[in-house]
């Protein structure tokens, strides 16, 4: 995420005080000071660093609440309410009133202007159940054309495009007429860039912006490029009264300061977050939820939302049902690493996870990856019966297991001993607090042991 390196430095900073009995203008000047840095080290911009502290000083400093609380947790409270503040308090909706509505797609070559355009084309299909047109109105690159008609295809969206030489404005008021003929409910328009701000590309871009009357003019800026986002965003703002951002490249290791900065510098929100190169990766922007990421405190919604948008619930419910009840199988875990999969990286599932920032840090992706793709290999090269019943495991279905996965026999003992470890955790769990246990209730419920249980004996009659 772009705040990886800020979030380590302020968890840093508020161990500052974390021993202190309460907090005094001296303790408090201290872990400023690597607040200071930490937002510095962001390239945060500096005006917007000096107001941030000063906000956070005054509000923690000689409350009363201090002496019955921690000072570190009262302390991540503030911060966490200041940047809030800062990253925009509560998330900026579209203007979604208008039908059809209409959405200006503005921003430099090679910020991900055309791929930004599809993914909200494919947001506002599947969340708002919105008909949608993308309109090809880039017409400096024929590529551009070209690529949003084969975005346009991937994510099930019509893709309004004319001959280059019909020009931008003839273009935009043909779309225009075309979709309110064939009541499409959104517009996306995807327009020219440029390598920088130049007058050409204004001139061209109001001409567009006047015929198009829109209600959403969104810039996509690249997470990378740090405080340019600021300049960029004021240059565009003073020309199209911009209305949101769309910030790219999030899942990268850029060190987000741009982000901080550019909602108290130039009054724009962010309103979405591309956080990958797929097309369902695409977020809106929560601030509220992101400090609590900065903080390392998690982001529990957000994990939950994903789970149930990416996931089959009620398979990984039965998954879990049978674990619990001790009739977990291979055949159940290779269904669960699936379901994990799904959902993205394990150390970004990991960042959403109250208290787990530093346990993701010491996760290698690629590694994780290939570690569940070699253990799905080796469960798939068993047979149904071995994966019902792994005690029929020997030695010598071990080697053909082995050859068939291309892995060998100490990966197979290591999976299997993995599965078995798993099956005597859950046990134990369930025995922990008798029958008052949630996870014991959850296991008792009727219907829920949906696999027979190949190990159990049949009673004779």
């Amino acid at each position: 995420m772009a705040f990886d390196q800020l979030s380590n430095r302020l968890a840093q900073a508020v161990k500052k005080i974390s021993g202190q009995s309460k907090l005094t203008e001296k303790n408090m000047d201290e872990m400023l000071r690597e607040v200071r840095l930490a937002l510095l080290e962001a390239d945060v911009n500096l005006s917007v660093i000096q107001q941030f502290l000063a906000d956070v000083k005054e509000k923690a400093v000689g409350m009363d609440v201090y002496t019955r609380v921690n000072p570190s947790q009262m302390v991540v409270k503030v911060v966490h309410d200041e940047l809030v503040l800062l990253l925009g308090e509560k998330e900026a909706a579209l203007n979604l009133s208008h039908k059809p509505s209409v959405i200006m797609m503005v921003g430099l070559q090679g910020t991900g202007k055309t791929t930004s355009a599809a993914k909200l084309a494919l947001w506002l299909s599947k969340k708002e159940n919105k008909k949608v047109l993308l309109v090809a109105a880039d017409l400096a690159r024929p590529a551009a054309i070209e690529q949003l008609k084969i975005l346009g295809a991937s994510v099930g969206v019509e893709v309004f495009s004319m001959e280059i030489g019909t020009g931008v404005v003839n273009t935009v008021k043909e779309s225009l007429a075309y979709a309110i003929n064939k009541q499409f409910d959104a517009v996306i328009v995807d327009t020219a860039g440029r390598l920088h701000v130049d007058d050409s590309l204004m001139d061209e871009l109001k001409q567009a912006y006047t015929v198009l009357r829109p209600q959403e003019v969104l810039l996509t800026v690249d997470a990378m490029t740090g405080q340019d986002i600021v300049t960029v965003a004021d240059s565009f703002n003073k020309a199209l009264k911009l209305t949101g951002l769309i910030v790219t490249k999030f899942d990268g290791d850029a060190r987000g300061g741009g982000v901080l900065s550019v909602r108290k510098v130039t009054s724009v929100p962010v309103k979405f977050v591309g956080t990958g190169e797929k097309t369902d990766e695409f977020e809106l922007f929560y601030p509220e939820r992101m400090a609590s990421r900065i903080l390392g405190m998690g982001d529990v919604l957000s994990l939950v939302e994903k789970a149930e948008e990416k996931m089959d619930l009620e398979a990984s419910m039965k998954g879990a049902q049978r674990l619990m009840q001790g009739t977990f199988t291979l055949e159940d875990m290779m269904d669960q690493l699936n379901q994990v999969a799904k959902l993205g990286s394990i150390s970004g599932l990991l960042k959403m996870m109250p208290g787990a920032n530093q346990l993701a840090s010491q996760i290698n992706d690629d590694d994780a990856n290939r570690q569940m793709k070699r253990s799905k290999a080796i469960i798939q090269s068993m047979t149904f019966e071995e994966r019902q019943q792994p005690d029929l495991l020997r030695a010598s279905r071990k080697v053909r297991i082995a050859n068939g996965s291309g892995t060998s026999v100490a990966e197979v003992n290591k999976l299997l001993t993995q599965f078995e470890k798993t099956k005597e955790q859950m046990k134990m769990m369930m025995r922990m607090g008798g029958g008052n246990n949630p996870l014991s209730q959850m296991a008792a419920k009727p219907g829920s042991n949906t696999r027979p249980n190949p190990n159990k004996k049949k009673k004779k009659r």
